[in-house]
């Protein structure tokens, strides 16, 4: 019989989440969450203090993108399986979050028994694939490309979903922290790379493609 406990870290900016995450995890009798963060540099902070076989990240937390970490943590703990955890469907993220390294990508509505089979399989070296995303990541293969919002940075892809949701130049660049010129740049780029050539449009890309919750 295999006694190895599981150590699981949580990074989720809200509380009640990672509350929520944790009792759904305590119903395996092997996984132990030892470590929480709402933030990415808190995570990093523990991923460098101490060992832990799987990490929980949400994708949006309030310093950087849960990508953003996963690749810091990919980098500081390669043998550390990282899942992500998202509110969004698996269009707007998961095939960037897998080909980055991640065990799997989350949506927030899981049960607790997929959460659970989800951090069994990553802690093994194994990924969690959803039949939905498996069937995403074959006709991506298939078709010898992706959607063109997988060919945007990580960056270009929240502009891209800012302005799909109306919002306004000026308070993108406030709420990313960048100046208004930057984020004009981002939405030139993001027309270009998309083949579109408005908001509006962009907006309507967006909801067909799952990007906006």
């Amino acid at each position: 019989m295999n006694d190895r406990r599981t150590r699981v870290l949580l990074v989720d900016d809200h509380s009640i989440v990672r509350s929520g995450v944790r009792r759904m995890l305590e119903t395996a009798g092997e996984i132990d969450v030892t470590g929480e963060a709402e933030s990415a540099q808190e995570a990093m902070r523990l991923v460098q203090a101490q060992d832990f076989d799987v990490a929980v990240v949400d994708i949006s937390l309030p310093d950087k993108s849960g990508l953003h970490l996963l690749r810091m943590m990919r980098t500081e703990k390669p043998g550390m399986a990282v899942l992500m955890l998202s509110m969004h469907s698996i269009e707007a993220y998961a095939l960037r979050a897998i080909k980055q390294g991640a065990a799997g990508y989350l949506t927030k509505d899981i049960s607790a028994s997929t959460l659970v089979d989800a951090v069994r399989k990553a802690s093994q070296g194994g990924k969690h694939v959803t039949p939905e995303l498996a069937e995403k990541l074959l006709n991506a293969i298939g078709s010898g490309g992706a959607a063109p919002h997988e060919s945007l940075s990580d960056r270009e892809l929240e502009v891209l979903k800012l302005l799909a949701s109306g919002e306004r130049i000026v308070r993108i660049a406030e709420l990313l922290h960048l100046s208004p010129s930057t984020v004009t740049t981002y939405r030139a780029r993001i027309l270009e790379k998309t083949g579109l050539d408005s908001n509006a449009k962009l907006a309507r890309y967006a909801l067909e493609n799952g990007l906006l919750t």
